[in-house]
């Protein structure tokens, strides 16, 4: 493995990743922890990866023609890191995403949704603050549109207090639900 450019390679897919495809996010953030140490096996799935880029070089992402609308996807998994048991997480708006672990170890996958809930409002927030001053986007007054499939974690955002099942979530995630009755997304 010594001849082999794992590290540059992991740089360019970095760099793909950022600039142009956040459709490969998530498997270079697990690719490139191994970059101290890869293994056959890791340099397969950067080849399949660099495969995956060319096989589907052609395909693009096309806006409607209508009015610009920020809708909002967030998606979470559980405890899919076997080393520190913490969920991975992830959003995407019209032009801008984020897949990242969470900080903290959810102890459910209502949780788990919950916090990257949080993590896509408060980017929504600031997306829609931002287009507001740009004045480009009349329909912005409307609230963001959040889209999840945890029917737990939904509710859990609506509600207005915590209950005994909610108590043991960090006090700073709960502020979707003030973001919520502002009226700035709606789920």
């Amino acid at each position: 493995m010594a001849n082999v450019p794992y590290a540059s390679a992991i740089g360019s897919l970095m760099y793909t990743m950022l600039c142009t495809r956040p459709d490969i996010a998530y498997a270079v953030s697990v690719t490139s922890r191994y970059q101290s140490n890869p293994g056959p096996d890791h340099w397969t799935v950067v080849k399949n990866i660099l495969k995956y880029l060319r096989r589907t070089k052609d395909m693009v992402l096309v806006y409607g023609e209508g009015e610009l609308r920020l809708d909002g996807f967030t998606d979470s998994d559980f405890q899919s890191d076997v080393d520190d048991r913490k969920s991975i997480s992830g959003y995407i708006f019209t032009f801008s995403w984020k897949s990242s672990k969470q900080e903290t170890t959810a102890d459910s996958t209502t949780e788990a949704e919950y916090i990257a809930a949080f993590d896509a409002t408060m980017k929504a927030v600031w997306i829609r603050k931002f287009v507001t001053e740009l004045g480009i986007v009349p329909s912005i007054s409307s609230p963001v549109e959040l889209y999840f499939d945890n029917t737990g974690a939904i509710a859990q955002a609506k509600e207005l207090r915590s209950h005994q099942k909610s108590k043991h979530i960090e006090r700073r995630y709960h502020i979707i639900r003030e973001i919520i009755g502002r009226g700035d997304i709606d789920m």
